[in-house]
């Protein structure tokens, strides 16, 4: 049985530790949103100052362990593919069942919530007064909803895998044995990398103009993009196959972890495009550093995409094909 396994019963104990203490931080959370006055000199006021100090910390420390966790979620799901039929690597286990691809995407938005929070907080202490304490309480009780459903859907996931039931392997799954175009809206690899790079380039102007805006949204449709041509190009200069297409093999040993590399730069790029935007909204000032970051980001992803591309092409003196 799958939750027997050490991996999954370690990751859910640890995601229903951190559960608890946001809900205790929640309970909290609305007691002092409810009587919070800052000018009050009252001890009622005092005591909810004293209160909140605890809060904060316990919010600040769960979220990033949550950040922490998505690593291991990661490995874990890389460990259940030795115990599970047909799976290779990551992909057949995310895919095992329904809940699987949405319990993923919902750990991508919690991680960014997460981090909005932890850069709000930073924002919030450095100010006179606490300017920003209401609206980073109130952006909790948002995060806190997101983990609510997030360790729902846990459960739902890990209870909901069959070790009798083969699944498809990355192969499979990405289309290497498949038909038709994988590609989004009908590309073709040449005028995916052209994309790819054009993204790119907008994505370093529109960060370093601070056009929040249009950073966000570049960002996003750079996500999108980037993910397909790291699966369907540059992914295959990792294995060094041309029908070896998967983004989770990469993560393992065999190809130095470098996957952790390229998601991860991935993700921080995007993640830091998106909250300069959002934090632009939760605090009413501009926070300049998220835009030099996500393109310090974007820029470490792209130069680590190319460069297999390029050691294999100076190695061997042909392209993939």
């Amino acid at each position: 049985m799958i939750l027997m396994a050490n991996e999954v019963v370690v990751f859910l104990f640890l995601e229903a530790v951190l559960l608890v203490l946001l809900t205790v931080a929640l309970v909290n959370t609305l007691t002092i949103l409810k009587s919070w006055d800052f000018t009050a000199t009252t001890p009622a006021q005092y005591a909810l100052e004293k209160r909140s100090y605890l809060v904060v910390l316990v919010i600040l420390g769960t979220m990033v362990f949550k950040i922490l966790l998505l690593p291991f979620f990661s490995h874990t799901i890389d460990q259940l593919s030795g115990i599970i039929p047909g799976a290779m690597c990551g992909a057949g286990v995310i895919a095992s069942n329904g809940f699987g691809p949405l319990l993923l995407l919902l750990k991508v938005v919690v991680l960014f919530l997460a981090g909005i929070w932890l850069f709000a907080n930073r924002e919030d202490l450095r100010a006179e007064n606490h300017p920003h304490f209401r609206a980073k309480l109130k952006f909790f009780l948002l995060i806190f909803l997101a983990v609510a459903v997030e360790s729902v859907l846990d459960w739902l996931y890990f209870l909901n895998i069959s070790t009798l039931t083969p699944v498809q392997c990355c192969s499979g799954i990405y289309g290497a044995v498949g038909e038709g175009n994988p590609l989004p809206l009908g590309l073709d690899t040449n005028t995916l990398l052209a994309l790819f790079y054009l993204l790119y380039a907008l994505v370093v102007v529109l960060g370093l103009m601070r056009y929040n805006l249009l950073h966000l949204l570049i960002s996003a449709a750079f996500l999108y993009f980037g993910y397909y041509a790291v699966v369907y190009f540059f992914g295959t200069y990792v294995y060094e196959l041309p029908t070896h297409k998967c983004p989770f093999c990469m993560l393992q040993k065999e190809y130095y972890y470098v996957g952790y590399l390229v998601w991860g730069s991935l993700l921080a790029g995007t993640f830091f495009g998106v909250a300069g935007f959002v934090l632009r909204l939760l605090l009413g000032h501009d926070v300049g550093y998220t835009q030099r970051w996500a393109v310090a980001f974007h820029t470490i992803f792209v130069i680590t995409c190319s460069l297999y591309v390029g050691v294999f092409y100076l190695r061997n003196g042909v392209l993939l094909q």
